[in-house]
């Protein structure tokens, strides 16, 4: 397929998910006649590189796990991507973390039956160095110590054990609202909270303990499915483990393997699961910046986080924050090459183990956060912005009315304004940031389902982008740090008081390694 048609089919995919066209510029309600405002809105809407960008990070590149070739693949791709732009962007080094590849997961049931099933392996387990076999037992009731240390000596070592919460149903709750008789979503719910109780309470109370006590047994390989309530859908995890593969099944297929395990069928895995430790690696944020023509050591910061978790292509988690900001920078980098203040983009690495990506930028840079006139951070899903907070600082709200008063109504009339708010003390990027007093705002949007349905899940893929809203939350971001640039004075940091022991956030430096 040429480039071009690749391209064109992007578009119109993205044009279909839209429902329509673009509202035109002359739709828009200007409160001023500031033509570089005119401008960001027509680049926004009329010459989006969203779709492409989205398709190169997301489908190409893929997941993004801290301590991948795959986040550092990204960083190359997003540095050389700015650089093209005009942007005098680099991937500066914060630490080392646990360097980890990701192959193929490959699970099948063989007896009593054969089936593939539906599964993957979890971030940083080891692999099975090629095809292993093995019989499948679940986690047993126990009620001495002494019990189950003869259990794990006997009937662990070369076996896959199950030890997650088998589900009585997989079917979402909404079809027993819809199709159950009276009571019967609350019959389930009850029953099923009773079940899940005692097997927390006689089998299995700590995931992560309980895997290495199965490593050190010898077993084979650990399952577990974290399911979510939706079809086909599971929370991913990490796991701890250094020899036993542990793999996360669908509840459907978890269901299946343990009935049959429990009730002495003994079923038999056929598992091939690759994956490489590389020991501990360099990682890295991806920064770039357009000097200030006037401030130049002024700042204001487009910001979000660029690792993922690796089940899906981390499409919502962070990648439309990732490409929301990207876009920004060109955009800017357009219709406003020689901004008052400096541009600055972060890309951070390492938020899911911390935010130690953007703690270590803030612990090392003193000179820029002391500086920074507003820094906008978007993380969650791909809706639009619909929630702001000015974080505590009480004197803000003045400069983000006079903002939004500058801005067309249509994208600013979902946004909830809330003065002077909390700082936040963790969650996202911007937290690092507010925690030594910069201006720092995290920009939330409307869920679209990120909760539970694409956050840390194999379905975050490309196809869940809503790119309507995303084009909308690109023009409302580059409109904000146009208008923050060239606001005449700076956002003041004057930070609200707590009564009683509470305090304002302090800073932690991000871990600069996983040992």
């Amino acid at each position: 397929m040429n480039r071009w048609y690749s391209g064109l089919s992007l578009a119109l995919v993205a044009l279909v998910v839209a429902g329509g066209t673009a509202p035109t510029l002359s739709a828009q309600t200007w409160a001023t006649n500031d033509p570089v405002l005119e401008r960001i809105w027509e680049e926004a809407m009329e010459n989006s590189h969203l779709e492409e960008l989205g398709h190169q990070l997301l489908d190409s590149i893929g997941p993004r796990l801290t301590g991948s070739p795959g986040l550092d693949r990204a960083h190359d791709w997003a540095a050389r991507t700015l650089q093209g732009w005009g942007v005098d962007a680099d991937n500066q080094q914060y630490g080392t973390w646990r360097g980890w590849d990701r192959g193929i997961t490959h699970i099948d049931l063989i007896e009593p039956r054969l089936r593939t099933l539906e599964g993957t392996m979890l971030a940083w387990s080891p692999g099975t160095d090629g095809p292993v076999e093995g019989e499948v037992v679940v986690f047993p009731a126990w009620e001495t110590e002494e019990e189950l240390e003869r259990w794990m000596a006997t009937e662990v070592e070369g076996r896959f054990v199950a030890i997650a919460f088998p589900q009585p149903t997989c079917r979402p709750d909404y079809h027993y609202e819809e199709f159950g008789s009276q009571g019967a979503l609350n019959r389930l719910n009850e029953s099923r909270q009773a079940a899940l109780q005692e097997f927390r309470e006689t089998r299995v109370a700590q995931p992560g303990l309980v895997r290495l006590d199965l490593d050190a047994a010898g077993a084979l390989g650990i399952l577990e499915s974290n399911w979510i309530g939706r079809p086909g859908t599971n929370r991913l995890f990490s796991t701890n483990t250094e020899n036993a593969v542990t793999l996360d099944l669908s509840c459907e297929d978890y269901g299946l393997v343990y009935r049959l395990a429990e009730s002495g069928r003994s079923p038999v895995l056929r598992v091939n699961a690759q994956a490489e430790d590389l020991g501990e690696v360099p990682v890295y944020n991806t920064i770039g910046v357009i000097e200030g023509s006037e401030l130049p050591n002024e700042y204001v910061f487009l910001s979000a986080h660029f690792d993922s978790w690796d089940g899906g292509s981390g499409a919502t988690d962070n990648g439309t924050g990732s490409i929301l900001m990207m876009e920004t920078m060109r955009i800017l980098s357009e219709v406003y090459p020689n901004p008052r203040r400096s541009i600055m983009i972060g890309l951070w690495g390492g938020e899911e183990q911390g935010l130690n990506g953007s703690r270590r930028f803030v612990a090392d840079n003193p000179e820029i956060v002391d500086n920074i006139q507003a820094l906008f951070n978007q993380d969650n899903g791909t809706g639009r912005v619909a929630n702001i907070s000015t974080q505590g600082l009480i004197e803000a709200g003045e400069h983000w009315a006079r903002w939004l008063s500058m801005i067309p109504q249509q994208i600013t009339t979902h946004i909830n304004l809330s003065l002077p708010g909390n700082p936040s003390t963790g969650g996202t990027d911007h937290a690092s940031f507010i925690c030594a007093g910069a201006p720092a705002f995290g920009l939330s949007s409307i869920s679209w389902g990120y909760n539970p349905y694409t956050w840390h899940t194999v379905r975050d893929t490309y196809d869940k982008i809503v790119f309507e809203e995303v084009r909308n939350n690109a023009a409302l971001i580059a409109m904000l740090t146009y208008l923050a640039s060239e606001d005449p004075a700076p956002v003041s940091r004057v930070q609200r008081t707590f009564a009683g022991d509470r305090e304002w956030p302090t800073c932690q430096p991000g871990r600069t390694s996983s040992n």
